[in-house]
């Protein structure tokens, strides 16, 4: 997960400068169409920053251009003295408005007046109207906040707007629609956190629209409208300006890049946490890039999808071969396990299949299961060679599959992707096909994220509560929380004959 603070310095532009493959990306003809463009902001002053000069360019080629800002920017300032949430919403309101003026004649602007901050709970209801300017403006382009920006608002809109998009080609492949729309989303805030060799920077995907001398001057003079962020409100602690100089120079360039997306519509539920928005060894999430369930997704539902998008962009998208972090609370779970030879072993949550791998050394059979069929993918390469490995890609609200009984079963950080209902289900299953003498073990992260449907403390208070798992071992630390229960009462050393 890509964690920032927009106070502190933002990355290099000579570093990218520096490194080339900017100026060498592709172009894309389908951003310079004659169709309509839809572009969806977060915030007011998003479009400016990520596609100001784009929109430049297509009004001056006589394109419609609709700006739909989904929040009212009354956040921005939170702990100013000297003005008042309202009054920044009318503040920033007219900026928008001024901002696309200085883009060109007859730019169309919707606010739908979102509290800021808060697109994740309001998810539902900026669907359905956006659908329905979708539905009524036929775009041939709609461009949205980069999922992977590293900022809850961006990645909520990004997703909204891929789900919208896939439906609208849906319904184009079954001949209800004339066409569906090219889907682009631009990055704001990777300018900040990021630099050419992160590996959260999508290269693969990157385009650019080239952009002449009127367009870069009329999004400078757009950038330039927007004052409440650009420049303090006034000289007292709280009133500092929003955007950093040294972020704001990112988008001087002569070119602008977009993210080229293939959207898919939701998936039904999910069962591994292979998307676990962070950095869990099998993840974990506060935000940040990227995972969500979604409210729409349905209840309890992990879109597979969405996990297979995030696996495919990178090999490793938590760090979790590399991370001390990672690596150490893989040691902690492994090393809490009551047996040095472990027999039958279901993981659930395998991801790429690195904690899979070790169960592999210990143990006489693994079954590992996750909800992306990428991540699948990736474990099954990982373990290649040892027969005593399978790798599947499963729907664990649906069931277990019909296998067992195992010796060890593994919950690792998929928990609270299910709400309580769900996961005591998902208990049920694991009773039913553990061995009489069987473990469970539970590792999960204890902060929040806002597609959790239940904490990392809740989960594990739910194991806990089961009569017939007794304790083996627990490890509690503020990060993450590990469990260890057992059919078998009897601690390691009377299990090897110490006492």
């Amino acid at each position: 997960m890509v964690r920032f603070d927009a106070r502190d310095p933002a990355g290099s532009v000579a570093a990218w400068v520096d490194d080339g493959r900017l100026a060498a990306l592709p172009g894309d003809p389908r951003l310079l169409d004659d169709g309509p463009l839809l572009v969806l902001s977060a915030h007011a002053d998003d479009e400016t920053l990520g596609a100001g000069g784009l929109i430049a360019l297509a009004v001056r080629a006589g394109r419609s251009v609709t700006v739909v800002v989904v929040s009212d920017g009354a956040g921005s300032h939170p702990d100013s003295r000297t003005t008042t949430a309202e009054a920044l919403r009318h503040e920033r309101a007219a900026e928008a408005r001024a901002a696309l003026d200085e883009l060109g004649a007859g730019i169309d602007l919707v606010l739908l007046d979102v509290a800021d901050g808060a697109l994740q709970e309001a998810r539902a209801d900026i669907r359905t109207r956006l659908a329905s300017i979708i539905g009524g403006l036929h775009p041939s382009v709609v461009l949205a906040p980069w999922r992977g920006d590293g900022h809850r608002d961006h990645r909520v809109l990004g997703e909204i707007a891929a789900e919208l998009v896939a439906e609208a080609m849906a319904d184009e492949a079954a001949g209800a629609a004339e066409g569906g729309p090219a889907l682009f989303e631009y990055p704001v805030w990777l300018w900040h956190w990021g630099d050419p060799e992160h590996p959260d920077v999508p290269w693969d995907d990157l385009v650019r629209v080239e952009l002449d001398p009127a367009a870069r001057e009329a999004a400078a003079r757009a950038l330039d409208r927007h004052a409440s962020q650009l420049r303090p409100l006034s000289s007292e602690p709280g009133d500092e300006a929003v955007l950093r100089p040294d972020f704001v120079a990112h988008f001087r360039r002569d070119a602008e890049v977009f993210v080229r997306s293939t959207p898919r519509a939701p998936d039904g539920a999910g069962g591994g946490a292979s998307d676990r928005a962070s950095d869990g060894a099998a993840g974990h999430a506060p935000d940040g890039r990227n995972a969500d369930a979604g409210a729409d997704a349905g209840a309890g539902a992990v879109p597979g999808s969405r996990f297979d998008a995030t696996h495919a962009r990178q090999a490793d998208p938590w760090g979790v071969t590399t991370r001390w972090y990672e690596r150490r609370k893989r040691a902690i779970t492994l090393g809490s396990l009551p047996d040095e030879r472990l027999g039958a072993v279901l993981e659930i949550g395998c991801s790429i299949g690195v904690v899979t791998a070790e169960l592999a050394d210990r143990a006489s059979s693994v079954l590992a299961l996750d909800v992306s069929l990428v991540a699948v993918e990736q474990g099954r390469a990982r373990v290649a060679g040892r027969p005593h490995v399978r790798v599947e890609q499963a729907d664990v609200t649906r069931g277990l599959p019909d296998a067992g009984p195992y010796d060890l079963v593994l919950i690792s950080e998929v928990g609270y992707y299910l709400d309580p209902e769900q996961f005591e289900r998902l208990l049920d299953d694991v009773e039913r096909v553990l061995t009489p003498t069987g473990v469970v073990v539970a590792c999960h992260w204890r902060h929040g994220a806002d597609d959790f449907r239940q904490s990392g403390d809740d989960v594990h208070a739910a194991l806990v509560r089961r009569p017939g798992l007794h304790a083996v071992a627990h490890h509690d630390e503020a990060d993450f929380v590990v469990d260890v229960r057992s059919r078998d009462g009897r601690s390691v050393a009377a299990r090897t004959g110490l006492r």
